[in-house]
């Protein structure tokens, strides 16, 4: 587990600094995993550690989110749209889907509001206290599409004291950070504020190679077209403890953001293999206009606790709204046979946007207070989303074969889901040294969407023939129960069995090129792990390790069908079985060294179901290695291939990270330092079938900084590098065009930070 080690990247780690330099005791960490603060060494769950500090050490460099990927074992993270659209994986588990209304089956809480949405859960963190990532599904607590765990943030909240911290940045491209919160009390311990920013900055850095006048009016060659971003975040918090009873805590936020959508890469991939052979810094797009993205997020929540004496009633109202849109040239810019003749012909543009979408989570929860034998918790939660989505493709081959229709086509979309659970904790420790913990949930989850307009034909007429309203739902029961055994102060073993659900799916975007909306029903998960968290030599050893194994009953994935046309489907199942460490040692005073290791095997079973494979102009222009079958459609001839055995895509057979950090003390408050980090990923498939060339193997990334932190880490001044090796890692892929997603570049720059406390 990565814990206070990271946090050394960035500037002092904990208050105590000094005192904690010259010791090798590590500190406790407190989790709220089962929605109250306890020991993670006492937590029957899977859980992962990053603190604020080491969050901030890692997006210093201008990451978002996605920074998070593989700095906790068997949590991975990776995107395709650009830092709107992140999709995270816990165990294998997620979702390769890009439509907008896409479900997870990892589920992201950011101070005990969920957050459903894609782009929701692309909000920025900052001023952060710190991450928790709980792995294994956590239906009981945490509701419906939690099939493979969940990440949970919690920022930094309003103290009685003033306090203050602040980490500023500025490296290569003009990348500039800033990540600060300040507040303190407004009157006494009554009333309290923090106010928090997050500022995200880099110049545009690539070149648009496309010798001509694109559709959209651009003219092209230009240098540094696209490639940067501007992200500008606002929270601001307020603590009011009117009564010793009563405490609440109201939090408002804004986001702006304005940025660049992924760039896809035509023909980087050599056919035959997974090499990469194209630059990060030019592309040639005949379209799309730099593939710009900008979203507008709000949001605000009121969490009101009374604590009634033996037990606690909490009230947590939130709502979020966004709006926006991304826009990209999705076949990867001009290739050999588009643009026709070296005339733009709007192959492969498309834009997603969403006009407005409202999200309102209403939770009520009453808990047991103090350390009684008999723990318990019981509530009820109300979630209701909305949003209207346009969904625009203008491509040649809408325009040509049975389905013509107009150039610019487009569909908008009504979407509406609605959920309300009841769910229920116990825990009881049957002796000093025994715990038994089960909870249970009830959920009824219903998805509806209409399709509200759609393009018409150069002659004016609507040709959608496909349904133009859906509606789902389901009810089902999650559930876990677990025992832990102390068997000594230092050592404690667990295990633990539970039940997920995530609800039915409906994809509309189908729509645009005149197909039917398509649909998955539930999917369930059952899943068993065992492990232990040890504290040894001395306290200056902290190893924590699980084993698992679980199976998913008709699994949600992501296809085409005859037609090349994006569709959902459910698969019989998946199963996967691997394990996880994590381990934080201080062997000798000033040395601090972390490592985490993650194992996975997974894999599809369902002989009936086929994927199609990588095809243009009914050539499969890849290297399938398992029989492929010809079948016919609207544009030609497509191949398809059976998936059965096959590993779920996005799901690293492993993941293994490494960090450490020595300080030499200088004077009497002061340490020179100097720290690393490192993470290397396995073998990585990108899709549902088995290629030459669509996946990863042997991925790697580095950090370095070095500097001097002073007045017991009151501030520090530091040189930093994200990627310094420059490793152009493949992170995801466009089958048909061969086209390649990279990771981000190397970046290099220094850091200011400071504290007041």
């Amino acid at each position: 587990m990565l814990t206070s080690a990271l946090g050394a990247l960035a500037f002092g780690a904990a208050a105590n600094a000094q005192e904690a330099a010259d010791s090798t005791s590590l500190e406790e960490i407190i989790v709220t995993a089962e929605r109250r603060s306890v020991n993670l060494q006492d937590t029957p769950v899977s859980v992962g550690v990053v603190a604020g500090d080491q969050l901030r050490a890692i997006q210093g460099g201008g990451d978002d989110i996605i920074s998070l990927s593989g700095k906790v074992p068997s949590f991975y993270a990776e995107t395709t749209t650009g830092r709107i659209f992140p999709r995270f994986y816990i165990r294998g588990l997620g979702n390769i889907d890009f439509y907008l209304g896409a479900s997870q089956p990892v589920s992201i809480i950011q101070d005990d509001v969920v957050l459903e949405h894609v782009v929701l859960k692309s909000n920025p963190v900052f001023d952060v206290q710190q991450v928790e990532v709980l792995r294994g599904p956590q239906g009981s607590l945490f509701g419906r599409n939690t099939t493979a765990g969940i990440v949970k943030f919690d920022t930094i909240r309003p103290s009685e004291t003033f306090q203050g911290r602040a980490s500023a940045s500025y490296g290569t491209y003009g990348t500039t950070t800033f990540d600060g919160g300040i507040g303190g009390p407004i009157a006494g311990d009554k009333l309290m504020f923090r106010v928090s920013a997050l500022y995200q900055h880099r110049d545009d850095w690539v070149d648009n190679t496309f010798a001509g006048t694109s559709l959209d009016g651009t003219v092209t060659p230009r240098k540094n077209a696209m490639g940067g971003f501007d992200e500008k975040d606002a929270r601001l918090q307020i603590l009011a403890k009117p009564t010793e009873q009563l405490t609440v805590l109201a939090s408002a936020h804004v986001r702006n953001y304005e940025g660049t959508s992924t760039l896809f890469l035509r023909n980087a991939i050599k056919k035959g293999s997974n090499v990469v052979n194209a630059p990060r810094d030019s592309v040639a797009y005949d379209e799309a206009h730099d593939n710009p993205q900008a979203y507008d997020t709000k949001g605000a929540s009121l969490n009101v606790a009374y604590d009634f004496g033996g037990m606690t009633l909490t009230s947590i109202s939130a709502y979020e709204t966004t709006s926006g849109y991304s826009r990209g040239d999705t076949d990867g810019g001009a290739g050999a046979n588009f643009p026709v003749g070296g005339v733009a012909n709007g192959f492969g543009q498309s834009m997603g946007q969403i006009r407005d979408l409202d999200q309102l989570t209403q939770e009520i929860r009453l808990a047991s207070n103090g350390e009684d034998r008999l723990k318990w918790q019981v509530g009820a939660l109300y979630f209701d989303s909305r949003d209207t989505t346009d969904f625009y493709q203008r491509g040649y081959f809408l325009n040509t074969g049975v389905a013509a229709r107009n150039p610019n086509n487009w569909v908008r979309l009504n979407n509406l889901n609605t959920s309300w659970a009841l769910f229920g904790q116990v825990s009881y420790k049957v002796t000093d040294a025994l715990t038994i913990t089960a909870g249970a949930r009830d959920t009824y989850d219903a998805k509806k969407t209409r399709l509200a307009k759609t393009s018409l034909t150069a002659a004016g007429a609507d040709t959608y023939a496909g349904r133009r309203f859906v509606r789902l739902s389901d009810e089902q029961p999650s559930w876990d129960l677990s025992a832990l055994y102390e068997v000594n102060p230092d050592l404690s073993v667990y295990a633990r069995v539970a039940k997920g659900f995530r609800g039915p799916t409906i994809q509309g975007r189908s729509a645009v090129f005149n197909s039917d909306f398509t649909t998955a029903d539930s999917e369930t998960i059952l899943s068993w792990e065992a492990g232990f968290k040890s504290v040894l030599l001395d306290n200056s050893l902290r190893l924590n390790a699980s084993a698992f194994t679980y199976k998913v009953s008709d699994i949600q994935l992501n296809g085409n069908d005859a037609n090349g046309n994006g569709v959902l489907f459910n698969a019989d199942e998946a199963k996967a079985y691997g394990m996880e460490a994590d381990a934080e040692w201080r062997p000798i005073a000033n040395l601090t060294l972390t490592a985490g290791l993650s194992l996975l095997h997974s894999e599809i079973n369902d002989k009936r179901v086929y994927a199609q494979v990588c095809a243009l102009n009914s050539v499969v222009v890849c290297t399938v290695k398992t029989p492929t079958i010809a079948i016919p459609g609207a544009f030609g001839t497509n191949y398809f291939t059976q998936i059965d055995g096959q590993p779920l895509p996005n799901a690293p057979e492993y993941n293994l990270s490494f960090t450490a950090r020595y300080e030499l003390p200088v004077g009497a408050d002061g340490k020179l330092f100097a720290a690393t980090d490192w993470n290397k990923q396995g073998y990585t498939n990108f899709v549902l079938y088995d290629t030459a060339e669509f996946y990863s193997k042997g991925n790697f990334e580095g950090g370095l900084k070095l500097g001097y932190e002073g007045g017991n880490g009151a501030y520090e001044v530091a040189l930093f590098g994200r990627n310094i090796t420059n490793e152009k890692n493949l992170k995801g892929v466009i089958e048909n065009y061969m086209a390649a997603v990279y990771n981000e570049p190397r970046i290099v720059g220094i850091s200011l930070s400071a504290k007041l406390r």
